[in-house]
């Protein structure tokens, strides 16, 4: 039996991937293998970042009590999706550091890696995490080994960056469990002739999400991605090229109309933007990370660039959704 924890505005793909796994597995060996159960914190309905609405059948306060009894999980799944941070729930928390401590698996599935960690259970563990939540897990958890892989495995530990990934993860599970000819069998049901393994990326290769490009742009852009907080000068960049300052910025202005300082300065104030929306970072922090000399330059930037200063987004991402996707203070948990 393993148990899904889903957190509101959950990735439907992900929670709907990792459930076909395991009923096509039951189909495929011919009887149930895993059952599921849904819960929430309160034993409400969860919505899914698509509106969907999934019906639960247990609190969270009931299903400690199993823990102790017949009803005892063997995995438990975390899902959720890209505003995890605002449905912290202390009992989940709890609920799933006594599920480590008596030897139940966890995983998790899109951002769930921020669950795992918010309840202190990523110490010193290799994870992964949705690209979109990546920057603001880096900052905040600075002890947790995490990379853009699309699963990882470390130990009882199970993480999937998401998506489709969460299936690559499951069917990797299943062959764990079952074994190869399982492996396969369900992979024909699924329409899947190929499952990734733990190493794929999550994101396109740079030359794939920029279409065609010159060679000489796409390893300038590369190393302005991995140096965010430390910018390059533009001349070192040149440098590196073997090409004057001139001859970049014409390229750039060919490829991207803007030269690359201000592709750079781009690449930055987005980054920035994920860190306001998805953190509770101090600005002046967030400057820090993004590469600014202070919080006073990184305001002065952002409003030039997004009309509206830093503190506007912050205050605007707790009430830019829907009532029905305010906090409700509750997660779901679905054990199969």
């Amino acid at each position: 039996m393993a148990n899904l924890n889903i957190v509101p505005e959950f990735d439907i793909l992900s929670f709907g991937g990792a459930l076909e796994v395991f009923r096509l597995t039951n189909l495929v060996l011919g009887h149930q293998a895993y059952s599921w159960r849904l819960l929430s914190a309160d034993g409400s309905d969860v919505r899914a970042s698509c509106g969907l609405d999934i019906q639960t059948v247990n609190s969270i306060y009931r299903e400690r009590s199993y823990l102790v009894g017949g009803k005892r999980p063997d995995k438990v799944i975390v899902c959720s999706g890209p505003n995890v941070d605002r449905y912290r729930d202390r009992a989940v928390d709890a609920w799933l550091r006594e599920c480590s401590h008596r030897g139940v698996v966890l995983a998790a599935l899109s951002s769930g890696a921020q669950v795992l960690a918010t309840a202190g259970l990523l110490e010193g563990r290799r994870c992964v995490i949705h690209w979109r939540n990546f920057p603001a897990f880096v900052e905040h958890n600075t002890w947790v080994n995490v990379s853009l892989g699309i699963y990882e495995i470390d130990g009882d530990i199970y993480t999937s960056a998401g998506g489709a990934s969460s299936i690559d993860m499951m069917a990797c599970i299943i062959g764990r469990d079952f074994g190869e000819d399982v492996f396969a069998r369900v992979c024909q049901h699924l329409v899947a002739d190929q499952i990734r393994g733990a190493t794929a990326r999550q994101r396109l290769p740079l030359s794939k999400r920029l279409g065609p490009c010159n060679e000489v742009v796409l390893h300038v852009v590369r190393r302005m991605e991995e140096n965010l907080a430390d910018p390059i000068p533009m001349g070192t960049l040149a440098a590196a090229t073997r090409l004057s300052r001139r001859q970049l910025e014409r390229l750039f202005r060919n490829e991207f109309s803007c030269s690359p300082a201000r592709y750079y300065m781009n690449l930055r104030l987005e980054h920035a933007d994920g860190l306001l929306i998805q953190t509770k970072l101090p600005i002046v922090d967030i400057a820090v990370a993004c590469g600014f000399v202070s919080a006073s330059h990184f305001s002065k930037v952002y409003r030039e660039a997004y009309g509206r200063t830093p503190q506007k987004t912050r205050i605007s991402r707790t009430s830019s959704f829907p009532p029905s996707l305010m906090p409700q203070n509750d997660r779901m948990i679905l054990a199969s």
